[in-house]
């Protein structure tokens, strides 16, 4: 029986995310708003781009009287997409509509566009007019590609310093920015914090949509969202810190319905993000209460590359033997837990996986130089425990090794080209090689990858660092200490991937510097110093 709940939503949704993305909706015109401050203090953003289309993201913001103005009905909000900065050569306009049900969110799909090239837009209500953002569609597929540029980046907590990274990432000349997951923490304050986040838990509608903006608030991360076209995936504390599918995690007060709130984080999500309405739309069947969003996706940039973005948290079975029987994460030794060898136990969901490995079955990932992967945490086996025996982690790949070992099984039966997986979660750099066997420390490599730190989070230091790299060979460097991001540049030859940090996250006028430097070479799976 189709669940009434699940049911009432997804046409909530449909019908507001047709409204954010300029559609009309019957009996409610827009309004064309006389505001007298300044609706667009979150900024702009651009996402999910193809050849020939790409989102374009705002939201309407204002406090106090004007606030409840907002509140009265939709708002015509104008935009438009130029050739030049100085908006000179429009190359298209329009209006969309910002619908309270949305926190009066913008998602405007252009489509249309010519391939492989730069734009600018902005937006407009009444008198007001949006900070310019800088967007680009990607190559048409099957067209020759000299370059790509992305940064990889993740895990923002608000309490544990600036996001001066951003403001270095500006100057990277990049096509494009993956963001893999902890935009923002659900958390009400930290010990020692460098800055404290308004509220209290996050646990309603009202209460992530406040948590966005204060996050937006902040000049960097507003500046980099208009630099460049964003593919954004989430982890936990989108919703709540160690949740896995429809199981709730391990943080803040208890909540009567776990599903309800996972559905309001999905909304608040969508609402802060350059996505596509299409995301709201797609369903899994028996999927208990709630909304679904399907944000896995691949992206061909020409023949140079294929991207995938991941989805690591929304189907993922609950972690397995947590210590105390509660909900969440541990270490443990996983020869004391019957489910870890389980193999009906998943990270991505059968679903995905199915997809995945049709994806790689794909003429296009035998004909794309690089197969790029965006998923949100460490992918290679990792052991804390010098010598014999074992502690893992059980939240991330270690936790569900049958499904990691699926996924390297589907990379080799299809003979993927060049396989790298960008990763986050765990507030460090972890470079190493992609193993057939994690087991056998003669495996043969199938590829490489590349975990980043925070931009902000903490960690606990390298103390421990060296003991584990003696332990887990297969990675080649590692380092606990240091906040920042990752840049990839791949040609048709070579992959070099940059590990950029900055000096002091707790002041924002960090400086930045290189950390370490790697070159992969097509063809060829190993890692060497660059």
């Amino acid at each position: 029986m189709s669940n009434p709940f699940v049911i009432q939503r997804r046409r909530l949704l449909q019908s507001l995310a047709a409204a954010g993305a300029g559609l009309y909706l019957p009996g409610r015109a827009a309004a064309q708003a006389r505001l007298v401050g300044d609706p667009f203090t979150l900024g702009v953003a651009s996402g999910s781009p193809t050849h020939d289309s790409v989102v374009l993201w705002t939201r309407l913001a204002l406090d106090g009287d004007e606030a409840l103005r907002l509140q009265a009905g939709p708002v015509a909000v104008r935009w438009e997409v130029a050739h030049d900065e100085g908006f000179s050569r429009i190359a298209q306009a329009g209006q969309a509509q910002a619908v309270a049900g949305l926190a009066h969110s913008v998602h405007v799909e252009v489509e249309g566009l010519e391939p492989d090239r730069w734009y600018f837009y902005r937006f407009a209500v009444g008198h007001a007019v949006s900070a310019t953002g800088r967007t680009r569609t990607f190559p048409a597929p099957g067209a020759a590609v000299a370059r790509l540029r992305l940064a990889y980046a993740s895990c923002q907590r608000w309490e544990h310093g600036y996001y001066s990274a951003y403001r270095h990432m500006r100057a990277e000349d990049l096509d494009l920015v993956m963001f893999l997951g902890d935009y923002i923490y659900e958390y009400p304050n930290a010990g020692q914090a460098v800055r404290k986040p308004t509220g209290g838990w996050v646990l309603t509608l009202d209460d992530y949509r406040a948590r966005y903006a204060l996050h937006k608030s902040d000049a960097d991360l507003r500046a980099m969202h208009a630099a460049c076209p964003w593919l954004v995936t989430w982890d936990d504390h989108e919703v709540q810190n160690d949740y896995a599918g429809t199981s709730p995690g391990y943080s803040g007060p208890p909540v009567a319905d776990f599903a309800a709130r996972r559905a309001a984080a999905y909304q608040a999500f969508y609402e802060h993000m350059p996505l596509r309405a299409s995301v709201l739309t797609r369903a899994v069947a028996g999927l208990a209460g709630g909304a679904e969003m399907r944000i896995y996706q691949r992206l061909p940039y020409g023949r140079l590359a294929s991207l995938y973005m991941l989805d690591a948290r929304q189907y993922k079975d609950a972690q397995a033997c947590t210590r105390e029987g509660r909900a969440g994460s541990s270490t443990l030794n996983p020869a004391s837990c019957p489910a870890w060898k389980d193999p009906a136990r998943s990270m991505l969901g059968m679903q995905q996986e199915s997809w995945l490995d049709a994806e790689w079955g794909s003429a296009a990932s035998k004909t794309a130089g690089w197969n790029l992967v965006g998923q949100q945490s460490l992918f290679g086996q990792r052991d804390f425990r010098p010598g014999p025996g074992q502690v893992l982690w059980n939240d991330g790949w270690d936790g569900y090794a049958p499904a990691r070992k699926r996924f390297t099984d589907s990379l080799r039966r299809h003979a993927v080209a060049n396989p790298v997986l960008l990763g986050g979660d765990v507030h460090e750099n972890w470079v190493g090689h992609i193993k057939a066997d994690y087991a056998d420390a003669a495996s043969a490599a199938v590829g490489t990858e590349f975990c980043g730190t925070s931009i902000s989070s903490r960690s606990a230091g390298n103390a421990k660092i060296p003991d584990t790299l003696a332990e887990n060979p297969h990675f080649v460097f590692a380092d606990s200490e240091c906040r920042g991001y990752g840049v990839v540049e791949l040609t048709p030859r070579a992959l070099t991937a940059t590990l950029r940090v900055v000096d002091d996250v707790t002041r924002a006028d960090s400086g930045v510097q290189t950390l370490a430097k790697f070159a992969v070479q097509a063809g060829r799976p190993v890692l060497e110093k660059a």
